[in-house]
This record gives C-alpha cells, sequence and structure tokens, in this order.
C-alpha cells in the first residue's frame, strides 16, 4: 500500500511538470505577442497563464510535501499543504481578475488598433497548450482539492483562450477593437466567480469548518440508535485533506461496559459514520457518569 501511495503522487508530480512547461511556453509567447500587437486581451490571458504557472508550480510543491510521511514532529505529515496550496491559489485567481478589471474599463474608453492576426494564431497556442495540460490533470483533479484549484486555472485560462481567439477574429473580419476590452472584462469576471468559489471551501477547509454534507444532530441521532450509547457529545468534524475525514467525539454509556465490548460498539460507529457521511477517520473517548449536567451535543472546547 505505500507504494502505491508513492507511485500515485508521482505521476500527479509529472503531470504537473508536464503542464508546467506547457505553461511556461504559452505564457511567454502571449506576453511578446500581447506587446506586440497591443491587445489587452491577450495580455490578460497572459497574466492569467502566468498566474497558472504559479498555481501549478506551488501544486506541484504541495503535492511533494504531501508524499511525506508523518513525524514526531509533524503527526500528520503535510498532508494540509495541499489545501493551503489551493487557498493560495484561489486568492491569486481574484486578485489578478480585479486588475484586469481595472484595465479592461480603462482600455474600453482609449481604444487601440490591434494586430489581429497576432492574437488569433496566439490563442489558438494557448488553447492547444492548455487543452493539453486540462487533460493531462484532469483525472487527478476529481480527488484532490489542490489539484482541482490548478486544473480550474488551466480549464478557464482554456476558455479565455477561446474568448480571445473569437475576439480576434472579430477584429480582424470588422475592426471592432473595442471588443478586446469587453473580452478582458468578461474573463475577468468570470476569474471572480470560480476563484471565490474555490477560496470558500479551501478556507472553510482550513478553519476545520463541519463539511456541508453533514448534519450533525442527524448523525448524533444514528448514533444513539446503536444499543448500549446513552449520549454523544462534544463532537468535531473536519476535512485533514481531500480523503481523510476526521470525527472525535466523547461517547457516554448507560452502563459500566468493559474494553472489548467498547471495541464491538465502536466498530459499529466506525461502519455506520463511513457508510452514511464518509467518514474515515473515528476517536472515541468512551464514559460513564461523567459530565452529567452538559446537555449540549457540540462544544467549542
Amino acid at each position: 500500500m505505500p507504494h502505491k501511495h508513492s507511485h500515485t503522487h508521482n505521476q500527479k508530480g509529472k503531470n504537473l511538470l508536464y503542464s508546467i512547461f506547457l505553461n511556461i511556453l504559452i505564457t511567454a509567447a502571449q506576453i511578446i505577442g500581447g506587446l506586440l500587437s497591443g491587445s489587452l486581451a491577450l495580455l490578460s490571458d497572459a497574466l492569467h497563464n502566468f498566474t497558472d504557472v504559479a498555481s501549478l508550480i506551488i501544486t506541484y510543491i504541495a503535492n511533494y510535501f504531501a508524499a511525506q510521511k508523518a513525524s514526531i514532529n509533524q503527526t500528520f505529515g503535510y498532508k494540509r499543504a495541499e489545501i493551503i496550496a489551493a487557498f493560495i491559489n484561489a486568492i491569486s485567481l481574484i486578485v489578478i481578475a480585479i486588475f484586469l478589471i481595472f484595465e479592461a474599463v480603462d482600455r474600453f474608453f482609449n481604444p487601440q488598433t490591434i494586430k489581429a492576426d497576432l492574437v488569433i494564431w496566439l490563442s489558438l497556442l494557448a488553447i492547444i497548450a492548455n487543452g493539453l495540460s486540462v487533460l493531462i490533470i484532469r483525472k487527478d483533479s476529481k480527488n484532490n482539492i489542490n489539484i482541482r484549484s490548478a486544473y480550474v486555472h488551466l480549464f478557464t485560462d482554456m476558455l479565455a483562450s477561446v474568448a480571445v481567439l473569437i475576439g480576434g477574429l472579430m477584429m480582424k473580419w470588422y475592426s471592432i477593437f473595442w471588443l478586446d476590452s469587453v473580452l478582458t472584462f468578461a474573463i475577468a469576471l468570470y476569474l471572480v466567480y470560480v476563484g471565490y468559489d474555490l477560496s470558500v471551501k479551501s478556507f472553510k477547509m482550513l478553519m476545520l469548518f463541519t463539511p456541508a454534507h453533514i448534519n450533525i444532530k442527524e448523525l448524533v441521532a444514528w448514533v444513539h440508535k446503536i444499543e448500549g450509547v446513552k449520549k454523544l457529545h462534544h463532537i468535531h468534524v473536519w476535512y485533514l485533506n481531500d480523503t481523510e475525514l476526521h470525527l472525535e467525539a466523547h461517547l457516554d454509556f448507560e452502563r459500566d461496559i468493559r474494553l472489548s465490548e467498547f471495541n464491538i460498539i465502536l466498530h459499529q460507529i466506525e461502519d455506520l459514520l463511513f457508510e452514511k457521511y464518509q467518514i474515515n477517520h473515528v476517536n472515541i473517548q468512551p464514559e460513564f457518569q461523567r459530565d452529567e449536567n452538559s446537555k449540549d451535543f457540540i462544544v467549542q472546547d
């Protein structure tokens, strides 16, 4: 099993490296092309691609650290590194988008003549390269918030390049140069949308909020149906990373039971929580006739 885990992370790392090299190529080409053509949309796409490179590098580093084993000083290892990376990537999307919105508004009122041919060819290059990057990491993005944040960067940039291509064609055929700033504004608004969604999800994980799909009162009601259980309280449920969902709680029993009996009940609770809520790490503190005055299911400390 450890070998398979290591192999999975190594493959993710290789896929990310391929995407990094592709996006460095796109960024360099679009910056040069944007300056030569005078297209703000192309430069905004290049800037977005630059954030893709930064995003992918952060993702790659986080992926590397997440694969490191736990130690005495890091008992969880670096498993939360990927969530931190996802949050940084999401915030960077929003910051870049705000900058682009200001630039787009300014350019709309001060339109410039643009060399459309260069815009068309470079946007085609970006679509192809970003499309390859998206395909490379698509599978890994389904089960990893860190990889998913990079995937969202790449996918939105591919869509942005499609918009730039359409704009380039329109400018070439009809000389509608103000369309360049409109496309930039639209791209920026979409970046705000996806960046906000990703930042909220990663922020909730970082803050150890209860996952949205878990209703604590409902969870307690299910556990209370198990024979011998009196009250589940002092509950905390949180994501350690994308794949590890933890629960810790105190469990009052109706009678003073043996440890062997507790093991049987604990196994029932673990099966129940995994089946209904996908909680795969359960830590229960057994109690008997303790803290009888406490009526709360959930406490902060």
